[in-house]
């Protein structure tokens, strides 16, 4: 226990840090800048970064390097050594408050969707106060960490975190304005909290180099199924193997060392997939600590002989990956405004925050299932394994109970028969049973005193999803403080609350559902509710250049309307070189691999019937090989017609300028090809011995670990 807690953010900054190695005046210097009440100067600066260089000197860093987050959904880094040279020749170790506070980068190299220009490309990284920088590396050459935001030369955003910050400010802002208006004059700060899930698969490293799909796109581009799949529900929290184990113990531990605090381990539904599940943070760094995760999801991973795949559908037929952010707010006092136990006849705040979400969530649903339209999540959202792509809110019968009678009568907290525990038996203690049940169907569900946004891909940041979801409950927050200071002035606070329950939750009621999101009658019944359902990325990305959407974040400082603008191109751009990059590996396996080898075994079985009918002449003894034969030359001849096609559709393509009519001409056109080309490839490898398939097979990628 000792150990565990001792190792614990070893290579990670902490305030504790901090204290440890500057005078107090600069402490409470640092938590001010930290918490918006004044900024930082070049002083205190270069106070904190000769601390900063000491502390990781005695670590054995060798460099360091501003860590950003570009909007190609990783992370990117350039590493600068801490040795300069002194006029004598000699050497030191230098890190000023200017290296700390700012850092220089081309912006023209990174997806800027015309924000930048190749003779226009300065840009800057800044310190992010908010955040804790971290050791990576060996013993002896590790380079200390910066987080840091991404801005072009101009100050537009070219990130994820810049966002996000703007977002957390402008909900802390409406927020902070609502507890005072509703008596809380003890908050000081609101904190938006985020916690996530991470799901993953591990494939052995060996078949995964001999799979050029898995290698260029993430995900496999033909495979077929193994008798057994997932049907059997064995892998869903079963025991973990020994190999994945020791995978997992080695990941905590260096998460744990740079004050990652990985939660929860376990095997997920699909065969060799897995989740991994963080603390609840404030939103800002939860979005570094799961980009942390996923960076060493992969190394770790890489020293077990194992490749982690990250893609939100890396195998047809199984249940792909996705990334559930659970989302709260919460005051500096800890009091969680999402927790219902808070309501009280004298403290009705709970039905104001969560009406807010629900009244955002329906305005908005457009840009948040455009937050979550990626190519990856295109093959896994609809599916009997993922939210549908329609919005809508699990809220659970009793706080849907709470909300109709407050609709229809007054507002009584007791209209709820449910019972508040479950008794099993009497050798098993009473279990309290939660204000909700657990919806797996559902986009947004609540889950006792959080929201669970369940669709966003595994793969994708959750920066996007985050800035998005503050943003729209923001600008409702602040529709109701200005309703609130406005009915206060002669009114009690139970009798304006319940007035705005009922006029709100009567215009926006339509977004809750409670039930199974997988059925059909689901769909159709959300048509009739006038909800969106917004099939693929090419249906769900123009949401962001909708003018509401664009005048939301507008008016909540979150993005300009060049920079709504820019990242629409930047999303549209990735989806068509996603696309591009599957059909095209796809043609070069079946130019290079399938169609080589099926030509080979056609003759090798014709010479093998023919010598066979020399021995045995009666036709009928061959009738079935024959047929196999003539099945296999089918399935050749098809697979070599779709290729051919995709091939024009590909050129095709390309001559489309405009590149949102490309990504629909991919949707529509060369996606549903694709589809056609890999089941005639799949057939194939169904009728083919599998010791002979030239690429390792579903049953070598998912059952050998």
């Amino acid at each position: 226990m000792n150990n565990l807690l001792d190792n614990f953010g070893t290579n990670c900054f902490s305030e504790k840090n901090l204290k440890n190695r500057v005078p107090d005046y600069v402490v409470k210097k640092f938590l001010e800048i930290k918490n918006g009440k004044t900024e930082l100067t070049l002083e205190i600066a270069d106070i904190i970064a000769n601390a900063i260089k000491m502390w990781a000197l005695e670590k054995g860093a060798t460099h360091y390097t501003h860590w950003f987050q570009p909007l190609t959904e990783l992370t990117a880094e350039k590493h600068e050594s801490f040795i300069s040279i002194n006029s004598d020749g000699t050497s030191m170790a230098k890190f000023s408050g200017k290296d700390l506070m700012k850092g220089e980068s081309d912006t023209s190299s990174f997806p800027n969707g015309g924000l930048r220009s190749t003779f226009e490309a300065r840009g800057y990284t800044a310190w992010d106060i908010s955040s804790p920088m971290f050791l990576k590396g060996e013993e002896g050459s590790k380079t200390l960490y910066i987080p840091t935001a991404f801005i072009a030369y101009n100050g537009e955003a070219l990130d994820k975190k810049v966002p996000l910050l703007r977002s957390i400010n402008s909900i802390k802002e409406q927020a902070l304005k609502i507890q005072k208006l509703l008596g809380d004059n003890e908050t000081e700060n609101i904190n938006v909290t985020l916690g996530v899930e991470q799901e993953y698969f591990l494939v052995d490293k060996q078949f995964f180099y001999k799979r050029q799909d898995l290698v260029l796109s993430g995900k496999t581009v033909f495979g077929c199924l193994p008798p057994k799949g997932q049907q059997m529900n064995d892998h869903y929290y079963g025991t973990i193997k020994e190999r994945i184990e020791s995978f997992m113990a080695e990941l905590d531990n260096e998460l744990w060392k740079v004050g990652v605090m990985s939660k929860t381990k376990h095997n997920e539904v699909a065969p060799n997939q897995f989740e991994i599940a963080l603390m609840f943070s404030t939103a800002n760094v939860s979005v570094d600590q799961n980009q942390i995760t996923m960076d060493m999801i992969k190394k770790v991973a890489n020293r077990h002989n194992m490749v982690a795949l990250l893609h939100e559908k890396p195998f047809q037929g199984v249940n792909g990956s996705g990334k559930h952010c659970n989302w709260s707010l919460s005051t500096d006092k800890g009091v969680n405004l999402y927790d219902p136990e808070t309501l009280t006849e004298n403290n009705l705040s709970f039905l104001v925050y969560l009406l807010a979400m629900i009244e955002g969530v329906d305005r908005y649903a457009s840009a948040l299932r455009a937050t979550t339209a990626t190519p990856g999540n295109d093959y896994r959202l609809g599916g009997h394994e993922a939210p549908p792509a329609i919005i809508s809110i699990f809220l659970g019968e009793q706080l849907e109970d709470i909300l109709e009678n407050i609709e229809s009568v007054n507002f009584n907290n007791n209209s709820s028969s449910h019972p508040s525990e479950i008794t099993v038996d009497k050798n098993i203690s009473r279990i309290p049973k939660d204000i909700s049940d657990r919806n797996r169907t559902s986009p947004m569900a609540f889950t006792g005193n959080k929201f669970e946004f369940r669709m966003p891909g595994s793969s994708a940041s959750p920066a996007t999803p985050i800035f998005v979801l503050n943003t729209i409950v923001a600008d409702i927050l602040k529709e109701y403080g200005e309703y609130l200071e406005k009915e206060l002035k002669n009114k009690s606070v139970k009798e304006v609350i319940i007035a705005l329950v009922k006029d709100r939750y009567n215009k926006h009621k339509r977004i809750i559902f409670n039930g199974n999101g997988y059925e059909q009658k689901w769909v159709d019944e959300a048509k009739k509710r006038g909800l969106s359902n917004l099939k693929d990325t090419v249906e769900g990305l123009p949401a962001l250049i909708e003018e509401d959407i664009i005048q939301l974040f507008e008016r909540n400082s979150v993005l300009s309307r060049s920079e709504s603008l820019s990242r629409f191109h930047v999303y549209v751009e990735r989806y068509n070189k996603q696309c591009n990059l599957e059909v095209s590996t796809g043609i070069k396996i079946v130019r290079n691999q399938v169609y080589p080898f099926v030509i080979k075994y056609i003759s090798n079985l014709s010479k093998s019937i023919h010598r066979s009918r020399k021995i045995f002449p009666d036709e009928d003894l061959f009738k079935y090989d024959i047929d196999i034969l003539k099945e296999i030359i089918l399935l050749k001849n098809d697979m070599l017609i779709f290729t051919d096609k995709l091939e024009e559709n590909l050129a095709s393509a390309i001559k489309i300028e405009d590149l949102y009519q490309r990504a629909r001409f991919y949707a529509n056109e060369v996606k549903p090809t694709l589809e056609r080309l890999r089941e005639k490839v799949d057939k194939l490898e169904e009728k083919i011995a599998t010791d002979a398939w030239p690429i390792p097979s579903y049953y070598d990628l998912l059952f050998n670990l």
